[in-house]
């Protein structure tokens, strides 16, 4: 059996309007935390399909990826099981597009948009201490051009191209 290590890979997009962000509520085997649009990269999409389909599925809103963030690197421990998971995440800031009519993703409880002020008042019912980082850089100017990610086609196909 393989023990190669492997971190969860998870965007996140960064919303900001009128000094406000868009954050999502959702239920966790914590309680009900705060947390950016974010989620796990599925098999066959790119970082920034990911992104676009997790705000879609979080906020039943359209979201156009303009910039990287930045990536981050974090580890979580369950406070009930002490299991142990590090996570990859890839934050994008860009814009947000057309509400659609459909029910938010499964655990999302409802989207609310918050101040930088509120978010730090919050920080104890944050999903994980990325929240507020992914902010603070946001508010900083830290972007990066979306060009500098590449996926190559191997990555979104159903056959896999070992020797590339």
């Amino acid at each position: 059996m393989s023990r190669i290590w492997k971190p969860s890979v998870t965007v996140a997009a960064i919303i900001a309007r009128d000094e406000r962000f868009l954050m999502i509520e959702e239920e966790t085997e914590d309680g009900v935390r705060i947390n950016q649009p974010a989620g796990h990269l599925d098999p066959d999409e790119t970082l920034q399909q990911a992104v676009i389909r997790e705000t879609l599925e979080e906020t039943a809103h359209d979201f156009t990826p303009t910039g990287l963030i930045g990536t981050y690197l974090s580890r979580y421990v369950s406070p009930k099981t002490g299991e142990q998971v590090t996570y990859l995440r890839f934050a994008f800031a860009g814009e947000l597009g057309a509400a659609h009519q459909r029910a938010l993703d499964h655990g999302i409880l409802r989207t609310v948009w918050m101040s930088q002020a509120e978010l730090l008042a919050s920080q104890a019912r944050h999903r994980s201490p990325l929240v507020m980082q992914c902010v603070n850089d946001y508010l900083a100017g830290q972007r990066a051009p979306l060009s500098l990610l590449y996926t190559h086609p191997s990555a979104l196909s159903a056959t896999r191209h070992d020797h590339e």
